[in-house]
């Protein structure tokens, strides 16, 4: 794929959004309105404005990765539109916002440089704790931002605008930040984590002192997490901890520690919380539970089902019959209005951002770009396992956002820096 291509193709992804819309305006009431416009506009001016920033601050960025992403957020504007047009409504927004957000980024990294993120760690990792905290705010009181507690969970903040309330989870954005932390420890501290060892048994381990302050670092935020009852994302950072290890040492102890720890965590957290009992009902057997934890998995795999290969058509099926199909059940809903072959389509346009975001990491001859490029895009990469397995019945539930295409702005934000920082790595390192 070439860059002078990348344009076309980004139309056409806002091509298909709109013609998406169209058939669900047909399929409802018989008509062509607004929206249709409306859609096409906001795509191609969110993607179209992500490119222009792209060649204005990282002109050799690798060209494969907008595309595909611009696609599963067609595909996924179409599903909220159809299942609700308010929200949908909201979704544009998000769509710009996002896009605006990854401007910035990619003008203050061609301006500073991805060496300032690394020199500055240790104050995106007390913003990353400061946003992880904020949710745990009071409910009620003067101030203008409150936690609010959502389905059990107490990861969002309300922002009082004076104007309007924004509700949004500021853990999407502490992630990246604790992301590019690990990155620019392990990559300072890697010739000491791979030098020194212990060994208990047949295993090594780096030395307590290098090793200590990432583990402190690293339990303290979980604490955080567990606290709110935001499993998925312990689960997700934890991941990410291990797998980042792993690429910086080469020591395939951390994989076999993290397995017995997610193992035995996963144990703790199926006897200590009961929305987590639900959800392993749900995943090992739905219809036996199918009146109480089971019937969102069931609906789900009915949904798939009745899509057969082809799919019923945008507006023509029952996706509303699955409860949180915007969010929790995007890609159900997908298999039935667009049937399996739509479906083969948006996993196709995963593996080719995940692809090119490994590609990016392989190609990286700096040790902290290898790091967050990996970094980056095995969060991208297990947000999207996550999700998709939990909707398959592969995994249990994590409650995670489906990059792109679930409806939130909180994950769109957070998706589109990611993007950003993804091309300004691949800019830096053809630069070089």
């Amino acid at each position: 794929m070439t860059r002078d291509l990348q344009p076309a193709l980004l139309i056409g992804a806002a091509a298909l959004a709109a013609f998406g819309v169209s058939l669900v305006n047909f399929a409802a009431q018989g008509t062509v309105d607004a929206q249709v416009g409306l859609t096409f506009g906001t795509v191609l001016f969110a993607f179209g404005g992500v490119f222009v920033a792209a060649r204005r601050f990282a002109p050799e960025a690798v060209p494969h990765l907008l595309p595909p992403i611009a696609v599963i957020a067609g595909f996924g504007f179409i599903e909220i539109f159809r299942l609700n047009p308010y929200r949908a409504g909201l979704q544009r927004w998000w769509l710009l916002i996002g896009a605006a957000l990854a401007t910035v980024v990619l003008a203050w990294i061609s301006r500073n440089g991805l060496a300032s993120l690394r020199r500055y760690r240790n104050t995106q990792l007390l913003l990353a704790v400061g946003l992880l905290l904020l949710p745990l705010l009071p409910s009620d009181g003067p101030l203008p931002i409150r936690g609010l507690e959502v389905n059990g969970s107490r990861l969002w903040i309300e922002v009082d605008l004076y104007i309007a309330q924004l509700n949004f989870q500021p853990g999407e954005v502490a992630k990246l930040l604790f992301v590019v932390f690990l990155a620019s420890y392990l990559a300072d501290r890697q010739p000491a984590l791979t030098g020194a060892h212990r060994r208990i048994g047949r295993l090594t381990l780096p030395e307590p002192r290098q090793l200590g302050p990432l583990l402190l670092v690293w339990l303290g935020s979980l604490g955080i997490l567990i606290s709110q009852r935001d499993l998925g994302a312990s689960l997700l950072l934890f991941l990410v901890f291990v797998a980042m290890l792993y690429v910086a040492t080469g020591e395939g102890g951390y994989l076999v520690g993290g397995g017995l720890l997610i193992a035995i965590g996963g144990v703790a957290s199926w006897q200590m919380f009961d929305h987590v009992q639900r959800r392993v009902s749900a995943w090992l057997d739905p219809f036996g539970a199918f009146e109480d934890a089971g019937y969102q998995v069931a609906q789900g795999i009915f949904g798939m089902g009745t899509g057969s290969l082809s799919g019923s058509g945008p507006g023509l099926g029952r996706p509303e019959l699955i409860p949180n199909a915007i969010t929790d059940f995007v890609f159900a809903a997908i298999g039935e209005e667009f049937g399996f072959a739509g479906t083969v389509a948006v996993l196709g346009c995963y593996a080719l951002a995940i692809a090119t975001g490994f590609g990016i990491a392989l190609r990286s001859r700096d040790r902290f770009n290898k790091l967050l490029a990996f970094g980056l895009t095995f969060v991208f990469a297990l947000q999207t396992f996550l999700i998709i397995g939990g909707v398959l019945r592969v995994v249990p539930l994590t409650g995670i956002a489906l990059p792109f295409m679930s409806y939130g702005g909180s994950a769109l934000v957070g998706n589109f820096m990611l993007v950003a920082l993804l091309l300004a790595v691949s800019h830096e390192e053809a630069s070089r």
